[in-house]
């Protein structure tokens, strides 16, 4: 059984069945979640104002060569 760590309600993952990489969604409050490790099942939010700054931070790099 797999916990969502935003709302803590039953996510309807099957374990065996994802991988790393994979994207879980909590069917209650919506919520992403990357799988990031297997044995134990990890999952790490995706999404979110630091993942937006980190996006352009890397986009104005790129753009400077």
């Amino acid at each position: 059984m797999v916990i969502c760590p935003e709302c803590e309600s039953d996510l309807d993952v099957a374990e065996e069945e994802v991988g790393e990489g994979e994207i879980v969604s909590c069917p209650e409050c919506g919520s992403d979640f990357e799988v990031v490790g297997i044995e134990p099942l990890e999952l790490s939010p995706v999404g979110g104002a630091d993942d937006d700054e980190e996006d352009a931070k890397e986009e104005s790099e790129d753009g400077e060569y």
